[in-house]
């Protein structure tokens, strides 16, 4: 865990550190893929990032998780990532999103899936987030689809949620997209996020089956 004083400070660090591995990819492979979470944690970490130097037009971003919500309400992580990070330097590069218009969360979930398919594989770079019931993207423990989320041989990209406690229904990249990427970041904040974090495998939590399952670390970076 890297640990950092404060939330600009980690925000910072974290954009460095992406933009590096975006870059990276670039040079290596001629473009770049990104997945990002939702959420107000991340809300400095976009700002930082929208600022970095990349050759932003040959990134494509998308979403770790996405409410079934149209892209202009205030819970839309679309709106969120489109408002945060879309702007200044990062407004050239490519958005493709999760939520659909027509339909239910279902036919929306397949829709996406043939969006985020034109991604390719391995995605470069996942940020995650972890809620302080320990969920991470939309693997909620009330899911009442939670195996087929966390399945390791899951072949569908984009899966729908239906979770008490996620409030609307959600669209989730599924976990083998996830756990596949190139590099994964799980960004958190606070001593009670912490303190969930070094207990989730004993409870079994699920952002303890996205750490197991990765294929590649998983860096966390941390403020108070």
């Amino acid at each position: 865990m890297l640990e950092f004083p404060d939330s600009d400070a980690v925000a910072e660090a974290l954009a460095a550190d992406v933009a590096g591995k975006l870059s990276d990819a670039i040079a290596k492979r001629g473009r770049a893929t990104l997945a990002v979470s939702g959420g107000t944690t991340p809300e400095r970490f976009f700002d930082a990032l929208s600022r970095r130097a990349l050759d932003w037009p040959k990134v494509i971003v998308t979403l770790v998780d996405e409410r079934f919500v149209p892209p202009d309400h205030p819970r839309s992580n679309e709106k969120l990532v489109r408002e945060r990070l879309l702007v200044n330097e990062a407004r050239l590069a490519r958005f493709v999103p999760l939520y659909g218009k027509g339909g239910d969360v279902e036919n929306a979930a397949r829709q996406a899936g043939a969006g985020v398919a034109l991604l390719g594989r391995p995605i470069d770079v996942v940020v995650l987030g972890m809620g302080t019931d320990g969920h991470t993207a939309s693997f909620f423990a009330d899911a009442e689809n939670l195996p087929q989320l966390t399945d390791p041989d899951q072949q569908v990209p984009v899966l729908p949620v239906y979770a008490p406690s996620a409030g609307e229904p959600r669209l989730t990249l599924s976990l083998p997209l996830i756990c596949n990427a190139r590099a994964i970041f799980l960004h958190i904040e606070g001593a009670q996020k912490r303190a969930v974090l070094e207990t989730a495998a004993a409870e079994d939590l699920p952002i303890a089956k996205v750490l197991a399952a990765a294929q590649t670390p998983v860096v966390t970076y941390w403020a108070p």
